[in-house]
């Protein structure tokens, strides 16, 4: 999107939560090809992966997929849409609190609950590899992480054992 197109966004956010399945799979398509122009749309494309229609899904990943960090002022309803009981909703909400590195550490309870969850096991594994991504300001996870580390899950236990060194300032 070219510079001065705030109400540009505004408009396809919109259109991401309308009635109208046209509409949406049309803002989520936009959207994946904004690369990182879309980051105010961050909140907005996690809750559309939750959509009932594949179309919308579909966009709204590949948008996540180009997106970086999301703004500050994101982290507080991407915490919430950890809890998603949609599972690739609340993987791309981990995921880009993971994105946000320290500036996420207000997620560090919420991730940590996810790993304690009968979340999906995708869902817990990021949920590790975001605490690593946070480092330090995540110690409040640590008892979550080391129940992950010991986890059957290989891919858990591996990455809960690389957030716990990054949560101690070890490189993992």
């Amino acid at each position: 999107m070219s510079e001065g197109s705030d109400p540009e966004m505004a408009t396809l956010i919109e259109q991401l939560a309308s009635g109208d399945v046209e509409q949406r799979a049309a803002a989520a398509e936009r959207l994946s090809r904004e690369g990182e122009a879309a980051v105010p749309a961050a909140v907005a494309l996690v809750t559309a992966c939750g959509d009932t229609d594949d179309r919308v899904r579909e966009s709204a990943v590949a948008a996540l997929e180009d997106l970086g960090p999301p703004a500050n002022e994101a982290i507080g309803p991407l915490i919430k849409l950890v809890r998603s009981p949609d599972p690739l909703a609340a993987y791309w909400a981990v995921t880009l609190l993971g994105r946000a590195g320290q500036d996420a550490a207000s997620a560090a309870t919420v991730l940590a609950e996810c790993l304690d969850s009968p979340a999906d096991i995708s869902v817990r594994q990021r949920a590790a590899w975001a605490v690593g991504q946070i480092g330090p300001p995540a110690g409040s996870a640590r008892a979550a992480i080391e129940r992950a580390a010991a986890a059957d899950d290989s891919r858990l236990a591996r990455l809960a054992k690389e957030a716990l060194a990054a949560i101690d300032g070890q490189n993992a």
